[in-house]
């Protein structure tokens, strides 16, 4: 079983994880402050550590955080984040090597990928073009740079019109139900924004 440490100073919010998470089967130990984490890490060994960022008496990234769910999140997105970060730790995957924001979920390493829970068949073009995209969050790649960065399968130049055909398939297969990825910034190029409502 695998056990997992929740320090979460909101006492409403505490006790859904705990509940939620034991129904999932895990073991479970909560606390409210980082004093009290710092005890329990001593006395037994955790496989993940879920913790708030801004607790009474100290930082969240204090303790090391590696990766993060924004507030407020479903139950749902949290439990399939926790099973994806233990499933990486268990293949020794590097989180460099993975995107997912609960929704949309792709392992650069392993050419896998899913959204909303069931998988999703991608080439390996389009790989290339994501994680080029998740590894420059929030910097606008122009079509020159997108060009000189990305090789198809056989290493060989991507032309104009197939950027233009990949970028198209990407946005039709991850930006469903008005959710935004990859936003055009027009005359410049192109940003990956992480799954924006539009």
């Amino acid at each position: 079983m695998k056990q997992i440490l929740i320090v979460e100073d909101d006492e409403l919010l505490n006790k859904m994880l705990v509940y939620n998470l034991q129904s999932e089967s895990y073991g479970i130990v909560s606390v409210e402050t980082v004093k009290e984490a710092m005890e329990v890490l001593k006395s037994q060994p955790f496989d993940l550590v879920l913790l708030d960022i801004n607790l009474p008496d100290g930082n969240g990234y204090e303790l090391g955080a590696v990766d993060y769910i924004t507030k407020p999140f479903s139950i749902h997105s949290l439990q399939r984040k926790v099973e994806n970060v233990l499933r990486m730790m268990r293949h020794h995957v590097s989180m460099q090597d993975v995107f997912d924001d609960g929704r949309l979920f792709l392992n650069f390493a392993e050419q896998t990928a899913m959204l909303g829970g069931k998988p999703l068949t991608l080439s390996t073009l389009e790989f290339r073009m994501l994680n080029l995209f998740c590894q420059n969050r929030n910097r606008v790649l122009t079509r020159k740079q997108l060009l000189e960065k990305i090789w198809d399968c056989t290493e060989n130049y991507v032309d104009e019109h197939t950027l233009t055909t990949t970028l198209s398939r990407i946005r039709g297969k991850i930006e469903t139900n008005g959710t935004v990825y990859i936003k055009t910034v027009y005359g410049m190029g192109y940003k990956w924004t992480g799954g924006e409502p539009a």
